[in-house]
Order: structure tokens, then C-alpha cells, then sequence
């Protein structure tokens, strides 16, 4: 194989590899891009074709301009004709209007009902007594104040006049002398003057009224003529003192403020002020309490004019005499061409829709971040040497080109269709507000990923969601419930849901991601929407619910939304970046929000990511620099008091081992691993004993062995190696890979490590030949030395030929999974190998290839191989050691290990029954000190010394056995590797139960 570049990679290479694999990951995974493309692309169709229904149906006749049948030439054939004078009051609004009607001005009148009189709230002396409203006659009430009384008192005289004759040839010219006015609420437009056309009383306010100043005023409608009756009513003007008391007086005649609780409404208010015969100042009240509906504006501003002109009249009156008078003929809209009744219904559900469509994006990064973490491939990566600060900012970045990717398709397609949520607004602050968001987004999904390092801590977090969850659903179904006894709560239980269905952690962060998103949708759209368009609420609240992302990007949405609606149904623009100066425009306010908490959190994130993998919780870590001690001091300073008992209680060619790795530190000789006095200890819980998982471990390895170790389940092979390669760290005592020590070095000795894990850690949806080109790439190869390395990896390992090297590992067998990982922990030639167990899973022949390369490859590099394959250790390994309890029992190559604790033969004889004891004599004979060591129907075994017994002796007894009784079988049998591992194991556990 080529050999690597020495040293570690720089931080470009490591950011290619990873780059490089994820844009191979995204292009393999099409079926998943087409899946998460389709969403906004399915809900903007949907959007389309529920605006082209709301279209037809607002297309109907009874909402287009009105039409009629004329037989305009006398023969019986008509003609439909079109125009408002065919139209009732809401068909007008549609129709071309290109010479606008006039109609007479008109104040807004208070109802009978409601005009100001004397009571328990109002006591002023100069208003009626309440008995004149069960007669219907109260008077319609002025209020007046000012510095001058005198002339207030003077121009309120003026106010109503007497009026004057009608001259129906010029109606409006005279009714100008008349105050008219009317209970009816104005409409938007004055197309059609709806006091005229609504069956309301239009009033003629006077001073005085007789029954002869009832009148009929007649008014051409197009061609039909309309005959409204004026009824008199009596204008009343009153004197306050001051402002204050005309404010108190209006407050209280709305109950407090309460403008649906009205029972002494006025006409208006005029506040005279400074006002003299040599300057006119005044200030008016006005009844604004009519609203078009939510949109705030007082449909009563159409009135105003009116009041604006009598207060004129009155002054000029006063000033001038009668004979001077500003007259008001009449009010009239300007014209209009035909118009279409148009609800933007895809931007009234817009924010709804479309916080699903941006907010998927959460559960693809998250699953993305926690498949990596729950598959172990993010520490397989970092083993092989990719460090932090690249995988951090390529898959920041990668996620990022992703995201902005999608929301581009979605903004382009949504205006592609029609969308005025789209093509309405300015297009630069829709860049701004959704890059914002999908780096909070993506800054949010690493910090919750941070989070998931088990399930534990993943159902922790879905008990917090269910509880918001279900607080959010009483609160906004308490209603409800207290209207219909009937209406049921449904509450969310995720615990139930994961033990019912048994998910694994990456099903848990899929629920939870999903879950999140409709929630945040609805939630939003029928709980938070709410808030947004109270007014009453507190726009304080609001802020603190917007510090929550889902409600954040629901209120950007619902701004864009309102702007498009707007802006649609007005003829005009959508949001322009002036706009967000607007008071009432949240827009400012979420984007500076989001924007502190995507910085907030990508921090967080980095910092509980890097907790994670240190196990360190100072604020300042991440920068802290430690230094290697010195050489000097690296000894002294892992001992512990404690491990002399081991010493003491070792074997010797433990003891030796240990013995030479106190010489190896004192000199400057190099091994590829040295661990010095290393130990695991895991704190005891529930009251139980502290547990030792490795105890006092010193070995020395050189280039070019391979060291094998053995063990039963549990006895500290694998927390050896979790500590070897920085899974976890040791309690005391260190380890040196290449001169380098495993507590302050590890970034430098994974670019020259190679790990073989237990189980096979793969992308599924990765191909072998890809899998080595990454890894190859972490090692510094490059070129055709990557090139030429993966090829020799993939044909050592028989992957190469048959089409294997380019199938997806997911495809892949579990030999031919076993033997991939191999081959990634052999390319770009580390120096240092772990195999966990290699030939896992293998056929004979596999098997046996597998043990090729691994020879082969120990030639210039140490591995430590863990096996319970007692032929494979014998057959790879160049010294073994036998792990229990922590501790290691032995240590030498085979043949020593088997001279040093299997110095013995077996015998195997089978006969009936009847025959045991002969044979068990003739053992006797044989060795005095055999040892029977199994024994079971007929069939018996003993253990010889070596020095007792010749094998010349053992045939000879057999064959004069053969003549006495029936032989069945026997045999006689050298010690096996399996026999030592055996004895030194009972061995001592034994010795551990009895301490």
C-alpha cells in the first residue's frame, strides 16, 4: 500500500474528505431530496388550487357588477346591461364607475336609543330626562368648551339653522343649507351612500321641529328614481367648562370606555380653544368607534367633513353675518375603472403552510447530525483523524448549501405559480429573513443533537415537549370545553408511544423533529395568531413568545402574509424595507431576535458538542493549551499507592513486562505503543463498590508485532482500547502511541491510527471504493497514491473484482462488511492498528484471506487484535496477553504460554460403565498425580504431567486395556491455547473470589 504523508493532516485536506463524502451522501440519497422537495412544492399547488377556487366562487354573479335586460330599441330583444345603477350595495363595489354619483354630506347621528341624556353616570342639568327615549325624541347633543364662552356660546347658536326652502332643481345646492345626517355606518367607498339605499332614517338636525320639517328628498339612481324621507330631530348644543369634562362625559357615556356598551352617545365635540374674531382655532371630537372590522380605520372619518363644516359655518356666521356661509353640496368618489372582487387566500394560510415547509428542514438536520452520532460514525471519523473545527464548519456549511438549496426552489417555485406571498414582497428581505432562520435553524438542530448522545437524555427532552405540548392544547381548548361540556382534550404521551412501539434513538429524534414541526404550525397559527392580533395583548409578550424559533418564524410569515394580502387587495406593493420602520410591523423585531439566538446557540451547540467528547465543563476550555509534561516527570506522576498490591501479586513475566516499560520510559528507545501503569476505574453507584475495569496495565509494543489479547466478556479488553483510542480517558496512569501520550495528544496519533471496531460502523448508502476514498483522503493520500491505495485495499481484501467495490455498503454482507472495515483501518498505512475482533462473521476462506492481510500488514506497524478465536490469536498474534478482572495474568507468545501453563497431557478413554475404575487405575499406574477432569457416562478424562509420563508408556497400557475390557475411544492430546486460556481464567477468578 502507499505509503501516507507522516503527520497530521492539515485542516483544508480534512474539509475536502468530508466535503467531498457529504455531496457524495447527498447525491446517493435522491430518493430522500425528492421526498423533501415535494413538500413545499405539493403545499404551493395545493395554495394554488384553493385561491383559483376561492376566485370562481367570488367570480359568481351576485358578487360581479350588476347586470340588467333592456330592450333599449322597442322590438323585444334586450340586451344585458351592465353598471352600478343595476347593482346593489355589495355588486357595486365591482362595477366601473366613470362618472362617480354625488350625495349630500352627512353627520353621523347617534340612535334614538343612545342619545345623550341625564343618569346616575351623567347628571348634568341642561340634558333631557331618559323619558324621552321611550318616546323616541331625545335630541342629538353638541358639546362645547373653550376660553370664550361667549362666542362658544355664539357659534353654537349658529350650528344648526333654520334651514331654507328646497329648490329641486338644484337639490344639492339647497339641501347645503340643511344639516343632514343619518344612524346608518358609512361604507368604504361612496359609490353608494348607504343611509340612502339601507331603509335608515336620514335626519335634517335643527334647532327646532315642527312635523312640517318632514320632507321627502328625491334622488335619481341611475335610472331609478329614490324617494328618501328626511325626519327632523333636534340639535342640542351644551357648554362644558373644560376638556376635561367633555372627556369624562364621553368616557362614561361608553360604560367606562367600552364602545359596545354605549348609552350616551354624542354627535361631536368642539373644543374652541384660544379661538377670537381675530383667529379660528378648534380642536374636534369624533365617534371613531366604528371600525372596518380589524383594519383599524374608523369608518366614521367619512362623516368628519361634515362637522369639520358646520364649526366653519358657525365662525364665519358669527364674524360676518348670514349672509356669509361656506356651503357643503355634496361628497363623491373619485372615478374607478372595473374591478374584480380579489381574496388572497393563499396568503391568509401562508404562514400556516409554509411553517411546515421551512421548519421540515429541523428533522432532516437533526436526524442527519444524530444517524452520525447513534451509528458511532462521527468518533470512527475522528479515530481516523478528522478533527473537530473541519467537521464543524463543513457540515455547517454543507447543511447550509442544502437549506439555502431548498429555500430558493421553494421561493422560486411558489412565485413561479403565482403566489402574491411571494411576488409582493421585497425579494431582499425574504433573502435576509429566511437566511436568518435557516442558520438558526441549523445552529438549533446542532445544539439539540448535542443533546442526544443516548436515549435517556432523547426521552428527557420528549417528556419537556409533551408537557409544553399539552399546556399549549388545555390552554387553547379551555374555551371549548367550558361551551361544550362534550369536547374532548387529547393529550400527547410520548413515553407511552416509545414503549409501545420500542424506537431506537434515531425513531425517538424522527418523532421528535416531525412533532415539532406541526406543532409549531399549529400551535402558531391557532394559539400565538391569536396574541398577534389582539390588541388588547401585551406587544412585550409578544417579544418574550418570539424568543421561542417556531413562533419567530410563524411572526415573519404572518407579516409577509399580512403585507401580500394587503397589498393584493389594495392595487399596491407588498413589504418594502421602509416599512419595517412601521410601529405596528414585527418584522425588525424577529430578525434581530433570530439572529442573536442563531449566534446564541451555534455556541452553545460547539460548547455542549465539545462537553460532550472532553468531558470538561470550564466555560474557557475549548482555548485552554496543555502542555506534554516533561519526560522526566511522565513516570512519577502516573503512579498511584494503590497499584503496588498488584505488583506484589503479579506473575513474573508480567512483572517483567512491567519492568521493561519502566526501562522504555527512562530511555529515549521508541515503541509504536507503550502504556504505562494504565487504569479504569468507574465510580460505584447505588452503594455499590467502585469498579475496576483495568488495573495497573503496563505493555510494550514495537513496530512490526502483533499483539493479541484475550479475555472472558468483562474483562477490560475493550475499555483498553476505548481508552487507546480516546473514547474514554483513564483514571490514572497513561498510555504513548508513537512517542505521543494519549491525555494531551490524541488529535496527533489519530492521523497515524487505524481502528478495526467491533461492530461495522458504515454509511449504508455508501459504496466501499467511497468509503476508502474518505478515509484515504483523512490520511493524507491524494492523487494517484488514493487512487492506487484504495485499489490494493479493496484486492486484499477480495472486494475489488465483481462489481462489489462500487455497491452500497448497505447491500453488503456482514463478511463482506467485516472485511471493509479492515481495510479502512489499514489505509494510508497507520502506524498504530486496533482490531476488535476482525474475522467476526467470516467463512473459512474469507477468513483465512483476511489473516493474509493482516500478516502482511503487521510487517512495518504494531496491531492489537482482541479475539476469542483461539486459532486466529495463534496464527496472527506474536504475544498474547490473557486479560481478567481488569487485570492482565500473562504474557508471552504461544508456544511459551502453553510450555508455561499447560505442561501437561490430556487422556480421553470411553468404555461401559462397568470399566471406570480399571481405567481410572490404570491412570494411576500411568502418573500418580493425574488429575481427572471430566467424567460422564463411560467417557473420562485426566491431565498428565509432562514429566511423569512417556507417550511409549500411554500406548502400552492402552493396548494391554484392550485385552482386559471393550475400548469404546481414546486419545492422548498436547495442551491447546484453549486449555490455557481456560485454566489461567478459573484461575483466576478463583483467586479474586477468595481475596
Amino acid at each position: 500500500m502507499a505509503d501516507s504523508v507522516h503527520g497530521p493532516t492539515s485542516f483544508s485536506t480534512q474539509a475536502n474528505a468530508l466535503l467531498r463524502k457529504n455531496f457524495t451522501f447527498q447525491k446517493r440519497d435522491i430518493k430522500s431530496n425528492i421526498r423533501l422537495i415535494s413538500v413545499p412544492i405539493i403545499l404551493c399547488l395545493l395554495l394554488v388550487f384553493l385561491q383559483n377556487w376561492v376566485n370562481k366562487e367570488l367570480d359568481k354573479p351576485w358578487n360581479r357588477c350588476g347586470c340588467k335586460c333592456i330592450d333599449e330599441n322597442g322590438e323585444g330583444k334586450c340586451e344585458e346591461v351592465c353598471g352600478i345603477e343595476y347593482s346593489d350595495l355589495n355588486q357595486a363595489i365591482s362595477c366601473s364607475i366613470p362618472r362617480p354619483l354625488e350625495w349630500p354630506p352627512l353627520l353621523q347621528i347617534p340612535e334614538s336609543t343612545y342619545r345623550a341624556v341625564q343618569t346616575d353616570f351623567i347628571s348634568y342639568g341642561d340634558l333631557p330626562d331618559d323619558s324621552c327615549k321611550i318616546s323616541g325624541s331625545c335630541p342629538a347633543t353638541i358639546l362645547l368648551t373653550g376660553t370664550n364662552q361667549t362666542l362658544g356660546e355664539s357659534m353654537g347658536t349658529n350650528l344648526f339653522s333654520s334651514g331654507s326652502t328646497l329648490d329641486y332643481s338644484d337639490i344639492f345646492y339647497s339641501l347645503a343649507y340643511n344639516v343632514l345626517g343619518s344612524e346608518s355606518q358609512s361604507k368604504y367607498m361612496n359609490f353608494l351612500e348607504a343611509a340612502f339605499f339601507s331603509n335608515q332614517t336620514v335626519y335634517n338636525v335643527r334647532s327646532q321641529c315642527s312635523p312640517d320639517f318632514t320632507f321627502s328628498l328625491p334622488l335619481d339612481f341611475g335610472s331609478v328614481a329614490v324617494q328618501q324621507e328626511i325626519s327632523c330631530v333636534k340639535g342640542l348644543h351644551l357648554w362644558r367648562n373644560s376638556s376635561h369634562e367633555i372627556n369624562d362625559e364621553l368616557h362614561k357615556g361608553y360604560m367606562n370606555g367600552n364602545p359596545e356598551r354605549k348609552i350616551n352617545e354624542i354627535i361631536a365635540a368642539y373644543d374652541f380653544l384660544n379661538s377670537n374674531r381675530n383667529g379660528f382655532n378648534v380642536s374636534i371630537w369624533y365617534n371613531s368607534s366604528y371600525k372596518n372590522g380589524k383594519s383599524n380605520q374608523p369608518l366614521a372619518l367619512t362623516r368628519v367633513p361634515r362637522s369639520v363644516n358646520l364649526a366653519s359655518n358657525a365662525y364665519i356666521l358669527d364674524l360676518l353675518g348670514p349672509s356669509a356661509r361656506i356651503l357643503f353640496e355634496f361628497v363623491k368618489e373619485m372615478p374607478k375603472p372595473e374591478t374584480k372582487l380579489n381574496l388572497d387566500f393563499a396568503s391568509l394560510l401562508g404562514p400556516l403552510f409554509f411553517t411546515w415547509v421551512v421548519s421540515q428542514l429541523f428533522p432532516v438536520v437533526l436526524i442527519a447530525l444524530v444517524y452520525e452520532k447513534q451509528q458511532k460514525l462521527r468518533i470512527m471519523m475522528k479515530m481516523h483523524g478528522l478533527g473537530d473545527g473541519p467537521y464543524w464548519l463543513i457540515s455547517y456549511a454543507y447543511f447550509l448549501f442544502v437549506a439555502s438549496i431548498y429555500m430558493l426552489c421553494f421561493v422560486i417555485f411558489g412565485s413561479l405559480v403565482g403566489l402574491k406571498f411571494f411576488l409582493l414582497n421585497d425579494y431582499a428581505i425574504q433573502f435576509v429573513f429566511y437566511f436568518i432562520y435557516i442558520n438558526l435553524q441549523e445552529s438549533l438542530a446542532f445544539l439539540v443533537a448535542a443533546f442526544f448522545s443516548n436515549v435517556q437524555a432523547a426521552t428527557g427532552l420528549l417528556s419537556v415537549i409533551e408537557v409544553v405540548v399539552n399546556i399549549a392544547t388545555i390552554a387553547h381548548m379551555k374555551k371549548n370545553v367550558y361551551e361544550n361540556d362534550d369536547e374532548p382534550i387529547f393529550l400527547i404521551n410520548f413515553q407511552q408511544l416509545i414503549l409501545y412501539d420500542r424506537f431506537c434513538l434515531l425513531d425517538i429524534v424522527t418523532v421528535i423533529g416531525y412533532v415539532m414541526v406541526f406543532a409549531n404550525g399549529l400551535l402558531s397559527s391557532f394559539l400565538f395568531q391569536f396574541f398577534l392580533q389582539d390588541e388588547t395583548f401585551s406587544r412585550g409578550w409578544i417579544i418574550v413568545m418570539e424568543l421561542y424559533p417556531g413562533f419567530s418564524l410563524f411572526r415573519g410569515l404572518y407579516e409577509f402574509s399580512h403585507y401580500a394580502f394587503k397589498g393584493n387587495y389594495l392595487g399596491t406593493d407588498g413589504m418594502r424595507w421602509k416599512d419595517l420602520s412601521d410601529g405596528k410591523n414585527g418584522m425588525k423585531e424577529v430578525l434581530i431576535i433570530m439572529l442573536v439566538q442563531w449566534l446564541v446557540f451555534l455556541f452553545l451547540g460547539y460548547y455542549v458538542d465539545q462537553i460532550a467528547s472532553s468531558g470538561k465543563y470550564s466555560l474557557c476550555f475549548m482555548w485552554h493549551s496543555r502542555k506534554r509534561p516533561p519526560p522526566s516527570s511522565r513516570k512519577h506522576s502516573f503512579r498511584r499507592q494503590g497499584s503496588k498490591v498488584f505488583v506484589q501479586m503479579e506473575k513474573p513475566d508480567v512483572a517483567q513486562e512491567r519492568e521493561r516499560v519502566e526501562q522504555l520510559l527512562e530511555s529515549s528507545t521508541g515503541h509504536a505503543v507503550i502504556c504505562d501503569n494504565l487504569e479504569k476505574v468507574y465510580p460505584g453507584k447505588d452503594g455499590n463498590p467502585e469498579k475496576f475495569a483495568v488495573r495497573g496495565l503496563s505493555l510494550a509494543l514495537p513496530q512490526g508485532e502483533c499483539f493479541g489479547m484475550l479475555g472472558p466478556n468483562g474483562a477490560g479488553k475493550t475499555t483498553f482500547i476505548n481508552m487507546m483510542i480516546g473514547l474514554i480517558k483513564p483514571s490514572s496512569g497513561t498510555a504513548y502511541a508513537q512517542g505521543m501520550d494519549i491525555r494531551t495528544d490524541m488529535d496527533m496519533i489519530y492521523t497515524n491510527m487505524g481502528v478495526c471496531p467491533q461492530h461495522d460502523l458504515l454509511w449504508e448508502i455508501l459504496t466501499g471504493r467511497e468509503h476508502l476514498l474518505f478515509y484515504g483522503r483523512l490520511k493524507n493520500l491524494e492523487g494517484a497514491d488514493l487512487t492506487q491505495a484504495v485499489e490494493e485495499s479493496l484486492k486484499s481484501v477480495n472486494l475489488f473484482h465483481g462489481g462489489v467495490a462500487d455497491k452500497k455498503a448497505g447491500k453488503y454482507s456482514g463478511g463482506m462488511k467485516r472485511r471493509l472495515s479492515v481495510a479502512i483501518s489499514l489505509i494510508g498505512d497507520p502506524k498504530v492498528v486496533y482490531m476488535d475482533e476482525p474475522s467476526t462473521g467470516l467463512d473459512p476462506s474469507s477468513r483465512s484471506n483476511l489473516w493474509n492481510v493482516v500478516k502482511r500488514a503487521k510487517q512495518d506497524r504494531a496491531i492489537i487484535l482482541t479475539t476469542h478465536s483461539m486459532e486466529e490469536a495463534e496464527h496472527l498474534c506474536d504475544r498474547l496477553g490473557i486479560f481478567v478482572d481488569g487485570s492482565l495474568q500473562c504474557i508471552g507468545n504461544p508456544k511459551e504460554l502453553k510450555a508455561r501453563y499447560g505442561g501437561s497431557y490430556v487422556f480421553t478413554m470411553t468404555t461401559s460403565s462397568d470399566n471406570e475404575e480399571e481405567v481410572e487405575h490404570m491412570v494411576q499406574s500411568l502418573s500418580p498425580n493425574a488429575n481427572r477432569i471430566y467424567h460422564l457416562s463411560g467417557t473420562q478424562k485426566f491431565e498428565l504431567p509432562k514429566q511423569e509420563v512417556r507417550i511409549a508408556d500411554v500406548f502400552q497400557a492402552v493396548e494391554k486395556a484392550k485385552s482386559r475390557f471393550t475400548v469404546y475411544a481414546w486419545g492422548l492430546a498436547d495442551t491447546t491455547l484453549e486449555d490455557v486460556f481456560i485454566k489461567v481464567a478459573h484461575t483466576a477468578q478463583a483467586f479474586n473470589v477468595l481475596s
